[in-house]
């Protein structure tokens, strides 16, 4: 399967930047001061690259929730029992989470995708099998996943993007819903990105002092006993992520396959990006981030990947929830490119040059 994940990495190109000046003069024809809708603009020449069409399309959306169970739930480090996972799964599949409201509310699609979750649901609408084992093994004792079993995620999590591409949908989002997710996202960040556990580990479902200082104990315990499986980037993911996690470095990798862009949610969906980013950095040219997590740390992270979230509205939900919010901005933004008057059509005196 190895040899798979080559061919996937193999498929991702950079954008045709020869596009963007076209695109940037279009931009500056519309009927406005030049620069004035400020990141809008910039967004909606990011799409046109990732898409590389100078007549960008946006019209159908979607957002993949991938659910996984963690090992290191038993160490204590979340404020909620392990058996939220499949509650809160359950609460998705009948439309009662947060997700369901804005992905209703934002005209996306949504599936809930089972990669690791300690539970056998039956089959319902909206709801996608793709379980490689109930729950990743515990990190503060050894490896979350075998090589093998990582691999089958993010290949799974790939193969779902590129149905969604040939399903006609034009932007694809994340999402994930995991009890105690946030540990191996951070020892992911830790040891991909080279910054102090310290810095960048946060509460979580909301930990008190206390636990915060346990879970950081945890972290590092991690990070140590799985050191010599962490030397490369799907290595790490292996040793330290989860089934979801790696589920979302293939949806990742498989939507800029297909020149899809995608949006990435909050703290933990963040990590499966980083770890695509690392596999294949052409990926950068097919990525929005969504917002700025509350989730302590996630500031740390945009910073070090000089990645400029679009929203910053202190959320740490996540389930794809700023995905969704951010789908509309950058909807509105290609509306603005592909419906706004210019002023070579609209016959409206430019700024006058003294």
């Amino acid at each position: 399967m190895q040899k798979e994940l080559q061919q996937l990495l193999n498929r991702i190109e950079p954008v045709d930047r020869s596009l963007s000046a076209v695109a940037q003069a279009h931009l500056d024809d519309l009927t406005k001061p030049q620069g004035s809708l400020g990141r809008l603009e910039e967004i909606a020449l990011k799409y046109v690259l990732a898409t590389g069409s100078l007549t960008p399309v946006l019209a159908k959306k979607k957002i993949s929730c991938f659910a996984g169970d963690h090992g290191v739930a038993v160490e204590g480090v979340s404020a909620y029992p392990a058996e939220v996972t499949p509650q809160m799964v359950y609460n998705m599949l009948n439309g009662g989470a947060a997700i369901n409201v804005l992905t209703r509310h934002a005209g996306v699609d949504l599936d809930v995708v089972d990669m690791g979750v300690n539970h056998d649901f039956p089959d319902m609408a909206g709801l996608v099998k793709r379980k490689v084992k109930p729950g990743s093994a515990n990190i503060a004792i050894g490896p979350a996943m075998s090589e093998e079993d990582a691999l089958q995620a993010v290949l799974s999590g790939a193969e779902l993007a590129v149905e969604a591409y040939k399903a006609g949908f034009h932007i694809l989002g994340t999402g994930e819903m995991g009890i105690a997710n946030t540990t191996p996202a951070t020892a992911l960040y830790s040891v991909l990105l080279d910054v102090p556990v310290e810095s960048i580990t946060g509460r979580g479902t909301g930990i008190d002092d206390e636990r915060l200082k346990h879970k950081i104990g945890i972290i590092k315990q991690a990070i140590e006993v799985n050191a010599s499986r962490s030397d490369t980037p799907f290595g790490a993911l292996a040793a330290l992520g989860g089934y979801e996690i790696a589920a979302i470095t293939g949806f990742v990798l498989g939507a800029a396959s297909c020149r899809v862009p995608v949006v990435v949610d909050g703290f933990i969906s963040s990590s499966g990006a980083v770890v695509a980013l690392k596999l294949c950095p052409a990926v950068e040219d097919y990525l929005f981030f969504s917002h700025l997590s509350n989730e302590q740390g996630h500031r740390v992270v945009m910073q070090k990947l000089g990645a400029r979230p679009i929203l910053d509205l202190d959320l740490r939900l996540g389930e794809g929830t700023g995905a969704a919010l951010s789908m509309q901005l950058i909807e509105g933004a290609l509306k603005i490119y592909n419906e706004m008057a210019t002023f070579s059509g609209a016959r409206v005196s430019e700024k006058s040059e003294e």
